[in-house]
């Protein structure tokens, strides 16, 4: 018995070994960096907004220009606790202003922070991994033009065992992937366009797609909805066969353009904040964006 108690104890240690190995964080290979050219902030400006950094980032009563203004404070409730979007603003200190792209790349595709630690994906590092390091060489450029604030970033509020980092390392093995959502294989540049908007810089399944007990997407019911983060009700399934099956791709790109349905209906919620910062990118993406959601399979409610 003890001989067996022993091999036990042994094999525990082990595995704790391998997992901890495992769950290490990995920031992205010094490759990934090769032939980039300069950054171009204002195209970085066009992703900016495709990426909605907004949304989260600024002050939750910010209006105007003062959205720009990224100082973070957004509290996220979740099933796993309360996380604060960070201050990401230029500032060295407070925000992000100190951070060499190489930070910033690992933090987007990585989730990888400048200390090296693992980012919660309260973040969708999930969603922007699959963006081209091209953009988000522009975009790191356009951020750094923007007003900097010295407000302290707010911690996360989160339950024993999910304020300890390590374990993202195990679940990001699981949900971390960079390849595309849906198989679009052969699929023309404009619906090609849109998978990338939608799947990556966009992160519209983040919102749009229901999870599993541990927090992942389920991708086999991608964009089929999911019960709304942000009070009661639902987030809308988009698929062919949600609430959009009867608008046609002209109807899903006005909406995008203009806030309105076909049933002259308006954009509400966290939505009339996607939606405007939409209707500042060219007519072609937002027309890509429809392609793309015309293209994808349908599937039934997933909320």
């Amino acid at each position: 018995m003890r001989k067996i108690i022993g091999s036990l104890i042994v094999l525990a240690v082990i595995a704790a070994v391998v997992l901890w190995f495992l769950s290490a964080p990995g920031p992205l290979p010094q490759s990934a960096f090769d032939g980039l050219s300069d950054p171009d902030p204002e195209r970085g400006r066009q992703v900016f907004l495709a990426g909605g950094c907004t949304s989260c980032h600024a002050a939750p009563d910010a209006e105007g220009e003062d959205k720009l203004i990224l100082s973070g404070g957004l509290a996220i409730e979740s099933d796993f606790g309360v996380f604060h979007a960070p201050n990401i603003s230029s500032d060295p200190n407070a925000g992000i202003g100190g951070w060499s792209f190489a930070d910033f790349a690992n933090a987007m595709k990585a989730g990888v922070g400048a200390r090296g630690e693992h980012l919660y994906p309260s973040f969708p590092y999930t969603s922007y991994t699959r963006m081209t390091m091209a953009d988000l060489n522009d975009l790191f450029a356009y951020m750094q033009t923007l007003p900097a604030s010295s407000e302290a970033s707010l911690g996360h509020d989160l339950p024993f065992p999910f304020n300890i980092r390590r374990g993202l390392g195990l679940w990001k093995m699981l949900y971390l992937k960079d390849g595309p959502v849906v198989d679009l294989a052969g699929a023309d540049e404009q619906v090609a366009r849109g998978q990338y908007l939608v799947e990556g810089a966009g992160h519209c399944g983040e919102c749009h797609t229901p999870r599993d007990m541990i927090g992942g997407l389920k991708r086999a019911a991608w964009l089929s909805g999911a019960p709304n983060p942000d009070g009661p009700g639902v987030i809308p399934n988009i698929t062919p066969d949600g609430g959009v099956a009867s608008w046609s791709a002209a109807d899903i790109a006005y909406y995008l353009e203009s806030g309105f349905t076909p049933d002259f209906d308006s954009v509400g919620g966290s939505m009339v904040a996607v939606q405007k910062n939409f209707a500042e990118l060219p007519a072609s993406d937002r027309e890509a964006v429809a392609a793309y959601l015309k293209a994808i399979p349908g599937h039934p409610d997933g909320y």
